[in-house]
């Protein structure tokens, strides 16, 4: 399975995921390909946020060697599930799309947790205190998605 996970500048967010995504697969032997992305290019090159990659080293997660990159339309045919943090990154996504089956690989990354509800995962980029929060319930949504997919792939 290949996964994307897509945020708007790929360094707090959906690094956070591809990490802890990462991370828990590699701890179940699981074969998945996981990256992240950027809607938005003007951190492309760069590490994580050095908040990022502090809270997750906190639990033993490992980010610090990622590096941001912005999502391209090229991925809709290369990754089976992107997921992306809130709506407007849903949009510029989306907006990319050049067919219906891109379109289905396309989800709100929270959806795993609360199906249709559409919720976001709110960018700790300008609130250090976010930081925490946001990595316990992108570990959620990690665990969710090792339930539901490493059984089927």
């Amino acid at each position: 399975m290949r996964i994307l996970f897509v945020c708007l500048g790929n360094i707090c967010r959906s690094p956070l995921a591809d990490g802890i995504l990462r991370h828990m697969a590699a701890e179940r032997g699981l074969d998945w390909e996981i990256d992240s992305a950027g809607t938005g290019g003007w951190h492309a090159g760069e590490a994580p946020d050095k908040r990022a990659i502090a809270v997750a080293k906190k639990y033993g997660v490992d980010v610090s060697m990622l590096r941001a990159r912005q999502f391209t339309r090229n991925d809709f045919a290369y990754y089976d599930k992107i997921w992306v943090m809130d709506a407007q990154n849903y949009q510029d996504v989306i907006a990319q799309s050049t067919t219906a089956a891109d379109k289905e690989k396309v989800d709100l990354f929270l959806n795993v947790l609360h199906p249709q509800r559409n919720v976001g995962v709110q960018d700790p980029w300008y609130d250090d205190a976010l930081f925490e929060p946001v990595y316990q319930q992108v570990e959620e949504a990690c665990k969710e998605i090792i339930r539901q997919f490493s059984e089927s792939n």
